[in-house]
């Protein structure tokens, strides 16, 4: 089942032309891949699915963008609701000046709920989902920036999915790590997407390789081409997503 569909979308940034009549399905309970050179559309194309691109002045949308089957920018959409199904991890890890609990249960506690059992409840389940709790069990009421970086990026990931979406965005999630917690948080994403459909961005090859069901590869905000992964590494339809993976530009 398709759980997220683009339906010939283009985006300007006053008059510069980011996205190209993108058409692409996302698979529910699958990770896909966003790959491309810099600036070519794919942090972009990530951004339209919290309505993260509203943020920006001058921008202008066209086209259909569905999660679930319902079109997220039509008249009435609730941006609040619809950013508590469709989560996001940002490049850097984001903490917020508080404790590591506290950081969890925000989003929880923004959201009006008070049960103090429940809290605790959802915040070391979060914890558990994102492969964090047993380091941190006995420092919840430590500051966040006590982590190393690779720990604040799962508790930021813990943090999204204490909200319980159904769709985790993650930008670069791994691009300001060392090797040992980049390793950390791709094995997290292999987890995470029986219970999420996950969309990364990421320049890293070898990553969207290793972590990925599909992959799309962009270039100056079109979609070249988007397939399973092993079939965009091994046999890409398209010359331009073939220079690209063998590194001849980008």
């Amino acid at each position: 089942m398709n759980k997220i569909e683009t339906q010939n979308v283009n985006l300007h940034y006053g008059d510069f032309h980011a996205l190209k009549g993108i058409t692409m399905s996302i698979v529910e309970n699958s990770v896909t891949a966003l790959i491309g050179p810099s600036g070519c559309g794919k942090s972009t194309y990530l951004r339209l699915f919290n309505r993260m691109n509203d943020l920006i002045s001058n921008v202008k949308i066209e086209g259909d963008v569905l999660v679930e089957g319902k079109d997220i920018y039509e008249r009435g959409v609730d941006v609040d609701e619809l950013r508590k199904k469709v989560g996001m991890v940002f490049q850097k890890p984001n903490p917020f000046p508080k404790t590591i609990f506290e950081n969890v249960a925000y989003g929880l506690r923004v959201n009006g709920i008070n049960d103090k059992e429940f809290i605790a409840e959802r915040v070391e389940r979060s914890l558990q989902q994102s492969a964090l709790w047993g380091e941190v069990k006995d420092k919840l009421k430590k500051s966040a920036f006590e982590l190393s970086g690779g720990q604040q990026q799962r508790l930021c990931i813990a943090r999204a999915l204490a909200i319980e979406p159904t769709v985790l965005l993650m930008d670069e999630p791994a691009s300001a790590l060392d090797p040992l917690s980049t390793a950390k948080i791709e094995e997290l994403i292999y987890e995470l997407k029986d219970k999420y459909t996950i969309i990364i961005v990421t320049h890293n090859m070898q990553q969207a390789g290793r972590v990925s069901d599909r992959t799309a590869f962009f270039y100056m905000g079109e979609l070249i081409e988007a397939d399973e992964t092993k079939v965009i590494f091994t046999n890409p339809k398209n010359v331009r997503t073939q220079n690209y993976i063998t590194g001849r530009f980008g």
